[in-house]
């Protein structure tokens, strides 16, 4: 390929980070045949005309179904709500274009399944957007946790809590509805930090869970007021497959936080803490040494560590939100070129589509389930 044509679906503000992703990655590494911004789809034509002068791409339509199949456009990037995703995926597959699919990917773990079954088979690479897996500093925690630096895994606690629906108040919308959502937070922010725990310990083995839908109902456009279908807050125990002890919990209705994303890994030999508010930092305790000159020392990344010094060439100044949306995009178009997929792949995600599907009946059934296999 002289050139890579990106063809995006929806033009949120999740839509908005991929465009800006796409427009800087060759700017910041080097992808092999630069990206271009070929065409974007939004549900009306107004929209996508709006949304095509403002991120930068060359055309603009109202049918989705026509990005996916157009001969310029060679990776299909969905960024629209839970329940198209599957939809959207199969058709850009059977046009044979590479996928690069928001997160979670699918409604249930059959159609994760079916879709990542449809672009094995059709060879073309996939990547999920997972996002907070190309933090350096969670890219060096597994680093460090694969060298041994803290010894065997024991226990991981991770937690994703935020706000964004903790008032009563907040409108009914596709993320309270379940044939539109599939799940709740845990959807939203329980894969998250499922990916992350997968990333830096192992796939998980068996949950035991809870969950709870803590406002019942939310305001429609016409003033009535619905039921929400979807959890608010889930919390579950874990094994992982190594046999290591887990805790997770994920809420959307948790005042004051804003993006309280993070795990603590305790070893043999030390621990790890990471904190996504605090993400250009990874906190180490070593148990070696002096007792009475131990403790965590904070480690600031810097490009010691993997991408950052694509960005930065000094330690500390930090990377951001968006930044991390650039290197998953790199990471597409690296693989797109070595012919392989990059990790957090359709597979992946099928397994994180998995966990969270026992979480639900562990949640349903008051008791411990098997994560099911492929």
């Amino acid at each position: 390929m002289d050139s890579v044509g990106i063809g995006l679906i929806g033009t949120g503000f999740i839509g908005k980070c991929h465009a800006v992703a796409y427009r800087s990655v060759g700017a910041i590494f080097d992808a092999g045949p630069p990206p271009h911004l070929e065409m974007v789809a939004d549900v009306s034509q107004g929209a996508a005309d709006d949304a095509a002068r403002a991120f930068g791409f060359a055309r603009a339509t109202k049918d989705w179904r026509a990005l996916a199949r157009d001969p310029a456009v060679d990776v299909v990037v969905i960024a629209t709500p839970n329940h198209l995703h599957r939809e959207m995926a199969l058709a850009a597959i059977a046009a044979s274009k590479h996928v690069h699919c928001e997160k979670p990917l699918a409604l249930t773990a059959a159609e994760a399944g079916e879709m990542t079954e449809a672009a094995e088979a059709a060879g073309v690479r996939t990547v999920v957007g997972y996002n907070y897996l190309c933090n350096p500093a969670v890219i060096h925690a597994k680093d460090l946790i694969a060298e041994g630096r803290i010894g065997d895994v024991v226990y991981f606690r991770g937690t994703h809590t935020e706000d964004y629906m903790a008032d009563p108040e907040v409108p009914f919308s596709w993320r309270s509805a379940r044939d539109q959502a599939g799940l709740g937070a845990l959807g939203d922010l329980g894969s998250h930090i499922v990916s992350l725990a997968q990333l830096v310990v192992g796939d998980v083995a068996e949950v035991c869970a809870d969950s709870a839908t803590v406002i019942a109902e939310r305001p429609t456009a016409g003033g009535a007021r619905r039921p929400v279908e979807t959890e608010d807050q889930a919390h579950f125990m874990a094994r992982f497959a190594g046999g290591a002890m887990a805790t997770f919990e994920a809420s959307r209705v948790a005042p004051g936080r804003k993006l309280y994303l993070g795990f603590e890994v305790n070893g043999t030999k030390g621990s790890i803490i990471f904190d996504q508010e605090r993400m250009n930092e990874l906190r180490l305790f070593e148990a070696a040494g002096p007792a009475a000159q131990r403790g965590f020392r904070t480690i600031l990344t810097g490009p010691d560590h993997p991408d950052y010094g694509a960005f930065l060439p000094a330690p500390g100044h930090g990377l951001g939100f968006n930044d991390l949306k650039v290197i998953e995009a790199y990471r597409l178009l690296d693989a797109i070129g070595a012919g392989k997929n990059p990790y957090s792949d359709f597979r992946r995600a099928w397994h994180i589509e998995r966990v969270l599907e026992a979480v639900v009946r562990s949640a349903e059934t008051r008791r411990w389930v098997p994560v099911a296999g492929e």
